[in-house]
């Protein structure tokens, strides 16, 4: 009975103790607003919530304007081959005729992508994706499908116009204007590896993209929006849904999308789609001249202050150029009154002028300023 005399003595001085820690440190509301803060995250009303989360910003829109103007595109090419590996021969051809040799053939099919520029059928898809092609066929988002017939082709921008026959078509519109912007929001619509109508989202990377050995005249818009085999002649479009670009080309050594993607402008579209309706070809402007870049020392050593301009290193003889007064070793400085940069700016600048129409030039020759005039006459169309 000591004994637990002795133990419930610093028994009780421990629980008198913590009951004094208790009242003097322990504060209440501590607890309450620790309550208070796991309610809030938890069990936030959902107008609360809704206030509380922003608003996510989406391009669903402008996909459902554009998406329905843009088409698949398969095609078939009859190949004809010798029966027998051994009939390709070098050697063995020598000896026979192989056109009255046995051929067997065989169906090779394609895919790409299209985008219907007008109500009334027409269009526009990538050269590529056409060239060589016995059939084409077109199909539409709402299930639709018919035959395609070429109204001609422009492989000099890659670029081909088909018309179709069905009522009641989708169109896209068009966003012509030059004010587009790297840092720009796009999206690419298509049907890369024959998976179905897909959409993906980039930026521009850069305009006036050229040197790319694409095609002859290039002027590329350049986006790290996916894009596929399969995309070729797809749409690249705006947040309002607009048609800025024809999907062209990817730069990659896997085949896959290594978001560096390249696609025609729209106002390149267009014109070539009005040529080939109007005249079944493209007509461009030419000055029959060959040029060489203007490099820093070159300039230095003609004395000029910038780098801007070309040096005419060949002249066509009587060609509009050679008509005009110019000379081999002539500096081109503008056009136009427009300065010249580079020589495929010079060459875009002629092929979009028209034939029969007049330009000035502002030459510079043995340190000393011309200004000449060349009418302008119509380029001849590259053979197939």
């Amino acid at each position: 009975m000591g004994k637990f005399k002795l133990l419930s003595w610093p028994v009780t001085t421990g629980i008198l103790a913590a009951l004094l820690i208790i009242q003097f440190f322990f504060d209440p509301s501590a607890m309450q607003r620790i309550t208070t803060v796991e309610i809030l995250e938890t069990q936030t009303q959902p107008a609360q919530q809704e206030r509380a989360v922003p608003m996510r910003l989406s391009y669903a829109d402008a996909v459902d304007r554009a998406s329905p103007a843009v088409v698949n595109i398969y095609t078939q090419t009859v190949v004809r081959q010798p029966a027998n590996p051994l009939l390709s021969d070098p050697l063995f051809q020598q000896f026979f005729n192989i056109d009255r040799l046995p051929q067997q053939e065989r169906i090779q099919s394609s895919l790409g992508s299209g985008v219907i520029l007008s109500p009334q059928g027409y269009v526009v898809t990538n050269n590529h994706v056409i060239s060589g092609a016995d059939s084409i066929v077109v199909s539409l988002q709402d299930g639709r499908e018919a035959l395609a017939e070429v109204i001609g082709s422009d492989p000099e921008t890659d670029l081909a116009l088909l018309k179709i026959g069905l009522p009641n078509l989708p169109s896209i519109i068009l966003n012509t204007s030059d004010v587009l912007r790297v840092g720009d929001v796009v999206l690419a619509i298509g049907n890369p590896f024959g998976v179905g109508q897909t959409v993906t989202q980039g930026i521009v990377s850069a305009t006036g993209r050229n040197s790319i050995g694409l095609t002859t005249y290039e002027n590329f818009i350049q986006t790290d929006a996916a894009i596929n085999p399969g995309n070729s002649g797809g749409a690249l479009i705006d947040p309002n849904g607009h048609l800025v670009g024809i999907n062209t080309a990817i730069f990659s050594q896997s085949g896959g999308s290594h978001g560096i993607g390249f696609a025609i402008p729209a106002i390149t579209a267009r014109q070539v789609m009005q040529d080939l309706i109007e005249h079944g070809r493209v007509i461009r402007g030419w000055l029959g001249i060959e040029v060489q870049e203007l490099t820093p020392q070159l300039a230095e050593s003609f004395n000029l202050e910038s780098s801007h301009g070309v040096i005419v290193s060949g002249i066509v003889r009587n060609g509009p150029a050679h008509r005009a007064g110019l000379e081999p070793g002539d500096i081109l400085l503008a056009i136009n009154s427009e300065t010249i940069t580079t020589g495929r700016d010079l060459m875009r600048r002629i092929a979009r002028t028209k034939p029969g129409e007049t330009v000035r030039f502002e030459v510079l020759r043995n340190d000393r300023k011309l200004s000449l005039l060349a009418e302008m006459s119509e380029r001849a169309q590259p053979a197939r």
